[in-house]
C-alpha cells in the first residue's frame, strides 16, 4: 500500500544492499556459504524486497525467526532456502515439509515432536542441530559435565525418521564486544562447537553438509570460524563498527519534514513537563517524528537531527507524534525543509551511543505508519506502507 502523505519515511538504499552484499562475499570467499539474516522484518527494512535483493545476487539461504516470517517470504516469492531460528509448534510441521522451509532443532524434545509429525504427514523435514556453547538460551547443552548427553542426544535426534539433518549451528555470545575477556570466551565457544561436531559425527557416522557460527563480529574478526557458512547481520545493513572496517554503505536512512515554525520568547516552557526552557527568542520547528514512529524518549532534550544549516537540537520531551527542534539561526529552513533522522550527516550509531543501546534496536523500532522507499540504480523504485487503510 502507498501512502500520500510527506511526514516520516525510511528511505532503503537497495544499491548499498548491493554493494555490503559483493564485499561480504568477497572478503568471506567463495568456498563459504552466505546466509543473510531477514528477520524482524530485515531489521525493519522489508524483508521481502532485501530477500529479493539477496536472492538474486547469489546468497545460499535467508534466516528468519518465525514460520510467519518465512510464509512472508515464501508468499512474497523468495524461493531460496529459509531457516528458522525460533521454535515452530510441531502441528506446523506440515507447512514447513511443503513450503521447503528448514527449521532450527534445539532439544531431543522437539526433535521427537517434528519427527513424529513429519512421518504422520509423510515427507520429510530438514532441520539444522542448534547447539547451546555459552549463550544460554537456546540448543543442546554440551558444556562441562553435559557434553556426553548432549552429544547422545544429538545423534540420537539425527536418526530419527522423517528428519534430514543438513546442518549444525551455534550462536556467539559477546563475538561483537572488545576486550581479552570476550576473545577467549567466542573462542571457548567455538572450540567446544568443534568438538560437539567431531564427535557427533564420529558417533553418528553422518557429515554436516553446513556448519555455521560467524555472526557479524565473527565474519569480520575470525575467519577460521566461517566453516561452511557465515550469518552476518546487521553488517549486510551497514551499520557499527564491523561494516566500517569492510567499507560498507548504511542501507536506511530515516527523514522527515519541518511541519510547523513558531517563534517564542524568552522563558518559555517547551513540551511536555516544562523539561526545557528557552533563554532567549527561540525559533521553533515542530517535526512529525515521535516514540510511536520509534524516536526513544530518552533522547528528549540531548539528540539534534541534522537540517541542511547543521543540526538542530531537540527541545523538550519527545512526543507521541512529534518533537519540536531548536532551528534559531537556521533561517533556510522552513516548513517542509527536510530533515534527516540519521543517514549519511547524520550517523545511526550516533543515535545509538546516545541512547545506550545498538543499531538493531533502532532500525527495528521504526515503525509500521513510516514508509518504506525503496532506491535502485539511484532511482525510488517502490513504496510500501505496512498500515492497513
Amino acid at each position: 500500500m502507498q501512502s500520500t502523505l510527506r511526514r516520516t519515511w525510511a528511505e532503503i538504499d537497495l544499491d548499498a544492499l548491493k554493494y555490503n552484499y559483493t564485499k561480504i562475499r568477497e572478503y568471506i570467499g567463495n568456498g563459504v556459504k552466505f546466509l543473510g539474516v531477514v528477520k524482524a522484518d530485515a531489521y525493519g527494512h522489508g524483508a521481502v524486497r532485501v530477500a529479493e535483493v539477496l536472492q538474486h545476487s547469489g546468497a545460499d539461504y535467508l534466516a528468519v525467526s518465525s514460520i510467519d516470517e518465512a510464509m512472508e517470504l515464501r508468499i512474497g516469492g523468495i524461493t531460496m532456502p529459509i531457516l528458522i531460528l525460533g521454535h515452530t509448534p510441531k502441528e506446523q510441521v506440515d507447512r514447513l515439509i511443503c513450503f521447503h522451509i528448514t527449521q532450527a532443532v534445539t532439544c531431543e524434545a522437539k526433535a521427537e515432536e517434528y519427527s513424529e509429525a513429519a512421518v504422520k504427514y509423510g515427507g520429510s523435514l530438514k532441520i539444522h542441530i542448534k547447539v547451546d556453547t555459552g549463550m544460554s538460551r537456546l540448543g543442546y547443552i554440551c558444556e562441562g559435565d553435559y557434553f556426553e548427553h548432549g552429544v547422545d542426544g544429538i545423534v540420537h535426534s539425527m536418526s530419527l525418521p522423517g528428519l534430514e539433518t543438513e546442518g549444525v549451528f551455534t550462536h556467539f555470545a559477546v563475538a561483537d564486544e572488545p576486550g581479552e575477556d570476550n576473545l577467549a570466551y567466542t573462542q571457548h565457544q567455538f572450540e567446544l562447537f568443534t568438538r560437539v561436531i567431531r564427535e557427533v559425527e564420529e558417533k553418528s557416522g553422518k557429515k554436516f553438509a553446513i556448519r555455521h557460527c560467524a555472526n557479524t563480529g565473527a565474519t569480520v574478526d575470525h575467519k577460521e570460524m566461517h566453516l561452511d557458512m557465515v550469518r552476518p547481520g546487521l553488517l549486510l545493513y551497514g551499520y557499527g563498527e564491523f561494516a566500517h572496517k569492510l567499507g560498507l554503505k548504511p542501507v536506511m536512512a530515516l527523514k522527515t519534514v519541518v511541519s510547523t515554525i513558531k517563534i517564542y520568547p524568552a522563558n518559555t516552557k517547551i513540551s511536555y513537563g516544562g523539561i526545557y526552557e528557552t533563554t532567549d527568542r527561540t525559533r521553533i520547528g515542530v517535526v512529525p517524528y515521535g516514540y510511536a514512529d520509534g524516536f526513544m524518549r530518552c533522547l528528549s532534550n540531548r539528540y539534534s537531527l541534522m537540517t541542511e544549516e547543521g543540526p538542530a537540537p531537540v527541545r523538550g520531551k519527545i512526543c507521541m507524534d512529534m518533537c519540536m527542534i531548536d532551528l534559531t539561526g537556521k533561517d533556510e529552513v522552513g516548513v517542509d525543509s527536510e530533515i534527516e533522522i540519521f543517514g549519511p550527516h547524520n550517523p545511526l550509531e550516533n543515535m545509538a551511543e546516545m541512547a545506550g543501546t545498538i543499531p538493531y534496536e533502532l532500525t527495528c523500532a521504526v515503525s509500521k505508519r513510516v514508509p518504506r522507499i525503496y532506491i535502485e540504480n539511484g532511482e525510488i523504485t517502490s513504496t510500501e506502507l505496512m498500515l492497513r487503510i
